[in-house]
């Protein structure tokens, strides 16, 4: 098995200090594309059952909400998040993680095999890891528990049933880590929970919940509306837990990042870095600070640098490219920025710095196909929910495509989840020891292959 992707904090100041703005972004360059067609599909359970259109026997390969690397390089485990949006439409959509490998010659990505990265011609039970509680360790009612999905009539799925297979309406899924032991930790959004799953899938302890450390409220711990062991009032709005979940480069703790500040906080625009003891599997109680953007309604990702500087992907909640003049309401904020935990000012605030402006990312080479208009790339997507280093230089970038209802690349059409390469003018302080494998750029013709033949292992089996 490929060592996990460990970059992050080996030392902690002990005091919270706050967000310093800092120079705008270098430079930037397109220098990959791949592409996995929307309309993608994988055996399981028949899904979207709440939508007047459903997958019959298939589960869509959709959602990437964050990354790892795979077992071999250039290869990727994906995590898809809780399938369809809400945890009201997602009770028959499981959640996995798969191993994909993006071909950034052609623009296309495989499906490879979870275990070894060998190429598949299909996505098969070969190409992912599918999370289950078997052992019953989930301390609250589970879909798989249940004889109809909730609000219908219609029977959950024996194989749901017999196997304890978690679904989008058990958890939302937003982020993952790999430990030093080859175990899964995952971040929630329904609790907010973090929880430990076994390299087979197996969930290995109950759900850990966020104590509210700051005292803000009534509540003593962090909960929002979707946490089926609500007690008392909610001080978190639905959909705001751990977006973002980064390990230290030591493999010794986690730190989980909430989407959006909580509701009693006067500080609307502070966002919780929480730390988290992986040996004694609790909080440690330190919590840091990060100030969001005024243009922004959400952080999508939490990736480590080094021992102190981490990524953090902001976002609107727009889609659609500027240049097209069909979209009414253009994305008009997607960034990466870089922060240093080392560096705190006097609100509180760790220091914040533009790396990406994910809307105007040059493209001399013309790699984006219908993605650049005179010579800019814009990833203009709702969500943008995974980065990854792969050195110093280059960054791996995702989408999550939110089948089938995004459509921020072409208006009336779905999103397909898109994969990007670019190229930072001033290197990262990337540990070495932590950098990832970067495939084989794209040419002019794979970026011709991608733009009119990316949609691959297509089907349209619905109904």
């Amino acid at each position: 098995m490929c060592k996990p992707f460990y970059l992050l904090f080996r030392s902690l100041p002990s005091l919270i200090i706050p967000l310093i703005f800092t120079s705008p972004a270098a430079a930037v360059q397109l220098t990959g594309r791949a592409i996995l067609g929307a309309d993608t599909f994988a055996p399981g359970p028949t899904s979207g059952q709440q939508f007047p259109i459903s997958f019959t026997d298939q589960q869509p390969v959709q959602g990437f909400s964050a990354v790892l690397p795979g077992p071999k390089p250039g290869t990727f485990r994906v995590m898809t998040d809780n399938g369809f949006g809400r945890k009201s439409n997602s009770a028959d959509f499981l959640l996995r993680v798969y191993a994909v490998e993006p071909d950034f010659t052609t623009g296309q990505v495989f499906p490879v095999n979870f275990q070894t990265g060998e190429r598949l011609t299909r996505f098969s039970q070969e190409s992912f890891l599918q999370l289950h509680d078997r052992d019953n360790q989930i301390d609250f009612p589970i879909i798989a528990e249940q004889s109809f999905y909730p609000d219908t009539t219609i029977p959950v799925d024996p194989m749901i049933q017999s196997n304890r297979w978690l679904t989008g309406a058990d958890f939302d899924i937003e982020s993952f880590r790999q430990a030093s032991d080859g175990t899964y930790w995952f971040g929630d959004e329904f609790g907010p929970f973090l929880f430990h799953v076994s390299a087979e899938g197996q969930v290995l302890d109950a759900p850990i919940s966020l104590p509210n450390f700051l005292g803000l409220g009534d509540n003593p711990l962090v909960q929002s509306p979707d946490n089926l062991q609500l007690d008392g009032t909610a001080n978190l709005e639905d959909s705001k837990g751990f977006e973002g979940l980064a390990l230290n480069s030591s493999g010794t703790k986690l730190y989980a990042m909430l989407e959006g500040a909580l509701i009693p906080d006067d500080q609307g625009d502070r966002l919780l870095i929480n730390e988290f003891d992986l040996d004694q599997q609790q909080y440690t109680g330190k919590t840091f600070f990060y100030q969001q953007d005024p243009q922004s309604q959400a952080i999508s990702d939490l990736t480590a640098i080094n021992d102190h500087e981490f990524l953090v992907i902001e976002r609107d909640n727009k889609q659609g490219d500027p240049n097209n003049p069909k979209f009414t309401r253009p994305a008009e904020f997607k960034r990466i920025y870089k922060i240093d935990i080392n560096q705190i000012d006097s609100n509180g605030f760790v220091q914040k710095e533009l790396v990406v402006d994910l809307l105007n990312i040059p493209d001399p080479d013309n790699l984006g196909g219908n993605g650049t208009t005179d010579g800019v790339f814009t990833f203009p997507f709702v969500t943008i929910e995974s980065v990854l280093p792969m050195d110093e230089k280059t960054l791996l970038v995702m989408n999550d495509n939110n089948y089938p209802f995004s459509k921020g690349r072409s208006p009336g059409q779905s999103d397909n989840n898109e994969f990007i390469l670019v190229q930072l003018d001033q290197p990262l302080n990337l540990d070495p020891s932590q950098a990832t494998p970067v495939p084989e750029p794209m040419t002019i013709v794979g970026s011709a292959v991608a733009l009119g033949f990316g949609v691959l292992f297509k089907s349209k089996k619905r109904q």
